[in-house]
């Protein structure tokens, strides 16, 4: 039976909304549990949010006369797409950039802007939901698959918007969700 007790928003959390950690961090497996040390806060997201595409791409198999007999899925990427705008913030650029071409000074950042492949990481998407219940997105591998243009202007903030492409683990699992309802 529906019910709108069902019905709510994804708003990120207070203390951060979305990280980053080296390959091989250890995974959180609960929507509660602190975050280890490893796991970078990248500031804030624009007000679009996060969005994830996670749909099934196929194709039908039709038999003689026209019906459609078979569906083959033919792939299956799953997608999470937002803007970084915290231009000023070295975890971000680390993120767009790669860690080796971001190097911190006193009051001073250096980026080094190369076509190497940037380095897949693990990410971690928070958000408070209606009511006070939490959700925890665990994406145990993420390759930055898309980098959008850059622009500066004086009416808007500079911002990174990035495609993050999840990648299967030994299982097939892209990304887990845990969701801890309120009480």
């Amino acid at each position: 039976m529906p019910t709108v007790a069902n019905v709510t928003t994804g708003k990120p959390k207070v203390a951060g909304a979305v990280f980053a950690a080296p390959l091989g961090t250890t995974l959180p497996t609960d929507a509660t549990t602190a975050l280890g040390t490893a796991f970078k806060e990248l500031g804030y997201v624009s007000e679009d949010g996060v969005a994830n595409n996670n749909t099934p791409e196929s194709e039908n198999v039709k038999a003689w006369g026209g019906d459609t007999v078979l569906v083959l899925q033919t792939e299956k990427n799953d997608e999470w797409t937002l803007t970084l705008i915290e231009a000023l913030n070295p975890e971000v650029l680390k993120v767009v950039y790669g860690d080796a071409n971001v190097t911190e000074g006193t009051g001073t950042i250096t980026v080094n802007a190369s076509s190497a492949q940037l380095p897949d990481k693990v990410y971690v998407i928070e958000m408070s939901m209606k009511g006070g219940a939490l959700k925890r997105v665990v994406i145990p591998t993420g390759s930055i698959s898309e980098l959008g243009e850059v622009v500066y202007k004086d009416d808007e903030a500079v911002g990174y918007e990035l495609t993050i492409t999840a990648l299967p683990n030994a299982s097939g699992v892209t990304h887990f969700e845990y969701i801890k309802l309120a009480s």
